[in-house]
């Protein structure tokens, strides 16, 4: 795998980008994490590992994915707007890159039990897709909320032969997914690996994800090069929850300081309407699910209950290389509401023929508070289709 050449952005040897990261976890957890972070460098440095990555993202995913020039869209906005087709990935969305990935760790970790979160049912999709590709077990775990919001992907896993179990705790959303998978990964060390869907968790979680989702801005790279003679954008736009997508989009732009890295998470209903995921506007730092980051909490500490529109999204924190590009004014972050995604969804449907997901057009909404000029170039990481949220934006858009 590609890594960065310069340290400022890459995660250190604790584990930590910055003062966020680290793996806060229970004792019976250790030798599951110690594990995967002896070996998980050693495993994909491996050319055998390579290879067989490279070809499945090519002769399976579908990669490169195309990088593709939005005409009417500039024209709308009077920019260069190009859109990273991840929605064009064999399950519908960027979260393949890493299943594909941390399977290919898992076998060669001799496991044979795969368990899994999912909030919008994509990570979900794409961890039962590379289970029955490799002929291993599968379980992944969804809030009772997000099953019933997400019928069409909860449907898909079970015929891709997973068994969905629902969370029934707290929101009943990706937060108490996140918890029930933990446990069960704690309950059967020996033979099960948990694939995290994004750059959350205990180290060496939030950088092993990275990597394997890092060949998105990789091939963003290569593509504006031939596109337009040069290989940096002046902005890269990605939504971010926990940031999977983001983390993909952004990694080989980390150091470029002239290119500007925009992060959109979930405002809900209003930023100070009680009902919002926006991390950065609402949280501090603290502990969740195995790494210290920024997230929303009481007085007292205690997890505030997320709200989105947008299941991917709806989640309390961030990822700690995001909190760290927060902190260190690396990033520029910021939120929108339900119904400005909901608009922007039907925007780009209408404009483009793309039916975005719900996630991905939380970063569409935020073009026309870029302010980008006629000369400079945007790139937009359109993470994943809408398919999975056609009942959401029926219902909401009255269509």
């Amino acid at each position: 795998m590609e890594v960065l050449a310069q340290p400022a952005f890459e995660v250190d040897e604790k584990g930590y980008y910055g003062r966020f990261g680290g793996a806060y976890i229970p004792e019976m957890l250790y030798p599951n994490v110690e594990e995967l972070r002896q070996q998980y460098l050693h495993i994909i440095a491996d050319s055998g590992f390579e290879q067989e990555f490279r070809y499945l993202l090519r002769d399976y995913v579908g990669r490169p994915t195309p990088l593709y020039f939005a005409g009417r869209l500039s024209d709308k906005y009077h920019t260069n707007i190009y859109l990273k087709r991840e929605d064009l990935c064999h399950t519908g969305a960027h979260k393949v890159n890493n299943t594909i990935g941390q399977i290919l760790v898992a076998k060669r970790l001799g496991k044979q039990r795969i368990v899994a979160e999912t909030g919008a049912g994509q990570h979900g999709v794409a961890t039962a897709t590379v289970c029955a590709l490799m002929g291993l077990e599968c379980i992944v775990y969804m809030g009772k909320l997000d099953i019933e919001r997400q019928k069409p992907n909860v449907e898909r896993m079970k015929m891709l032969g997973a068994k969905v179990v629902a969370a029934t705790c707290g929101s009943q959303t990706l937060k108490d997914a996140t918890n029930e998978a933990m446990r069960h990964w704690i309950n059967n060390p020996t033979d099960t690996h948990y694939i995290i869907g994004s750059v959350v968790g205990p180290h060496p979680y939030p950088d092993m994800v990275a990597r394997f989702q890092s060949v998105i801005s990789e091939e963003i790279r290569q593509q504006l090069t031939e596109k337009i003679g040069r290989p940096n954008p002046d902005y890269v736009v990605a939504c971010v929850g926990g940031g999977s997508n983001a983390a993909g989009a952004f990694y080989h732009f980390l150091n470029e300081t002239d290119v500007k890295l925009v992060a959109i998470e979930a405002g809900g209903q209003g930023v100070t309407s009680g009902h919002s995921a926006a991390t950065t506007a609402l949280g501090k730092p603290g502990v969740l699910h195995g790494s210290r980051t920024i997230l929303m909490q009481t007085e007292d500490g205690q997890v505030t209950e997320p709200y989105s529109i947008s299941a991917g999204l709806d989640y309390p924190g961030i990822g700690p290389l995001h909190a760290h590009l927060y902190d260190s004014g690396r990033g520029i972050f910021a939120s929108i509401t339900d119904d400005e995604a909901l608009q922007a969804g039907l925007e780009l449907s209408r404009l483009e023929g793309i039916i975005p997901a719900l996630e991905t057009a939380h970063a569409l909404a935020y073009l026309g508070r870029l302010n980008a000029t006629p000369e400079e170039v945007v790139v937009v990481n359109l993470s994943g289709r809408g398919d999975k949220d056609l009942a959401t934006y029926s219902k909401s858009l009255d269509l």
